[in-house]
């Protein structure tokens, strides 16, 4: 630990502001927390895990039925909180921009809850991704108050929600179909 509170980040990591492939792909809960690996790609690691969520979603979840999406999220946030604090612990960094599993479950919650459509699914991407990176309040309030694994995961829930309300709010005045 470090005088701050923080871990020590992994000795085997030579910057770990700038995690390798190899450091990520070397444990299965490192790729999950970047997002099968699109935390690693910069600038915006949080767009490219938003679009790695889109890709997956479209793959192989789009007509999960709505008991089995509920599930799949409840998982898919308990495992995120996990994975989010492990590699926050080696990184020595409790939030670690690569670390893009937060957003890749957020967006699920919002296209579950969108209408099928590219049009309508584009709208929530894009919503998700102003309030992700805006954070307001509560957002902001969760990002700052929370730094383990739930903070990471659930700041991108809050936001998610921000993106689905507003979403709703231009399906209802007909700006979106």
């Amino acid at each position: 630990m470090t005088r701050s509170g923080a871990r020590a980040p992994d000795p085997q990591l030579p910057d770990p502001r700038r995690p390798s492939a190899a450091w990520v792909f070397a444990r299965p809960d490192r790729i999950i927390a970047f997002g099968f690996g699109s935390g690693l790609i910069h600038p915006a690691p949080g767009t490219w895990g938003t679009l790695a969520g889109w890709l997956l979603w479209f793959l192989f979840l789009r007509h999960v039925p709505d008991a089995g999406m509920i599930v799949i999220l409840l998982l898919a946030f308990g495992l995120g909180c996990w994975v989010a604090q492990r590699c926050g612990d080696a990184l020595g960094i409790p939030d670690h921009g690569g670390i893009n599993w937060d957003e890749i479950v957020a967006i699920w919650l919002v296209l579950w809850l969108m209408p099928a459509g590219f049009w309508s699914q584009l709208a929530g991407v894009v919503l998700f991704r102003i309030f992700d990176i805006l954070k307001p309040p509560p957002v902001s309030v969760f990002d700052r108050r929370f730094k383990n694994g739930f903070g990471v995961m659930i700041d991108d829930i809050v936001a998610a929600l921000y993106a689905l309300l507003v979403a709703a709010i231009l399906i209802r005045l007909g700006v979106l179909p």
